[in-house]
């Protein structure tokens, strides 16, 4: 992906919305909410303390992690719908 997020912002490809409940009933896409889950595409450097010292990141590319509903801004890079989030808006990695 040619994008390279600055500081301490990663960029993260949404899961794919669940179109069918547990039960069954089939959800149109106009209704379903978008996945506040995904998987992180790339990540910046970090970020700088108060004595100039870079703070390294604590996820990585490959990483599937959670993050807030309205966390981030959406872009389109070559197509594709991609969010840019910062660290703080990260909730959890999930772990397989």
């Amino acid at each position: 992906m040619p994008i390279r997020p600055l500081h301490d912002r990663l960029v993260v490809k949404r899961s794919e919305p669940e179109l069918k409940t547990a039960s069954g009933i089939v959800i149109p896409d106009s209704a379903g909410e978008k996945p506040e889950q995904g998987e992180v595409l790339a990540v910046g450097p970090g970020k700088r303390n108060d004595r100039g010292d870079l703070i390294a990141l604590s996820v990585k590319p490959g990483d599937r992690i959670l993050f807030g509903k309205y966390a981030g801004q959406t872009v389109k890079v070559e197509g594709e719908e991609v969010l840019v989030i910062r660290e703080d808006d990260v909730l959890a990695v999930l772990v397989s």
